[in-house]
Formats: C-alpha cells, structure tokens, sequence
C-alpha cells in the first residue's frame, strides 16, 4: 500500500482527520467523566439547540435518517442525557431537550474542545492557528446549510 505524499492529500481528507481526532478525544474524555454514549449517539446531541430541537431537524442536520436519530434519542434518553416534550408550536411534534446531565455533558465537551484548540494553537503556532480558524470561518457561511439563518 502506497502512502500519499502531502500534496496528493485533498483538503477534504486533512479536514476529515483533523474532525476524527478532535471528536475522538472530546468522546475518550467525556467518557473518562462518566458519560457513556457512543460516536452516533454524540454527534447526534451536539446538535440541539439551547431551545430544544425537532427529532425531524436533527436527523437532517446529521443527514440521518428519522428512524435512525429516533433510535440514537431512545438510548440517550435512556443514558440521562436527553428528555423530550410536546413542542409548544406544533402538538403533534415533540423537542428534544438536554436534561441537566446532558448540559453538564455539554459543557464539559466545550472545554475539552477548548483545551485541544490551545494544544493545537501551541503545535502550529497560535498566528498560523488564529489564521487557520479565520479562513475555515469565512468558508462556514458558504459551506454550512444548517446553521442559524441558512437558507
């Protein structure tokens, strides 16, 4: 198996390892903490909103099925992490929520996220870092359907 040199590496790979490697340790370190969920199950509760977030929102912002995020919220509600309610606009649809585990989660992952972009701030050099953020940044509004104020 050949190994491709740093040039032939696409832009998309690079971003894809360094997403792996951020996510992996966000996980290894929460789970450290006591919280047990799986990869799926995560990437999936990073998604809700402060407010709450619609079972049918959150699978498309993770480009899952409904059926698939409805199992990953079945086992977080049964992990703590999340608990669901009628949505006040809509009473055929619910919101899912953090409970106040899930927030603790949630803050814990902001500061382990925190601690990496320091260390990699640190290994790069924090000019090259802070010029790293602020071109991925400028890359966000064109890239990211679903953030807030998206068409």
């Amino acid at each position: 198996m050949s190994m491709e040199s740093p040039q032939e590496i696409s832009v998309g790979t690079l971003l894809f390892i360094a997403q792996r490697a951020f996510e992996e340790e966000i996980a290894a370190e929460l789970h450290e903490q006591g919280f047990q969920f799986t990869m799926a199950q995560g990437r999936l509760a990073a998604r809700i909103a402060q407010q709450g977030s619609r079972l049918t929102d959150l699978a498309d912002a993770a480009g899952i099925t409904k059926q698939s995020a409805a199992y990953l919220l079945k086992e977080l509600k049964s992990s703590g992490l999340v608990q669901s309610q009628p949505d006040p606009q809509d009473a055929r649809a619910q919101r899912v929520l953090l409970t106040d585990r899930g927030h603790a989660a949630q803050q814990a992952a902001r500061g382990i996220e925190r601690g990496i972009e320091h260390r990699w701030s640190q290994l790069i050099g924090a000019a090259d870092f802070a010029h790293l953020k602020r071109i991925l940044e400028s890359l966000r509004p064109h890239l990211d359907k679903h953030q807030p104020g998206a068409d």
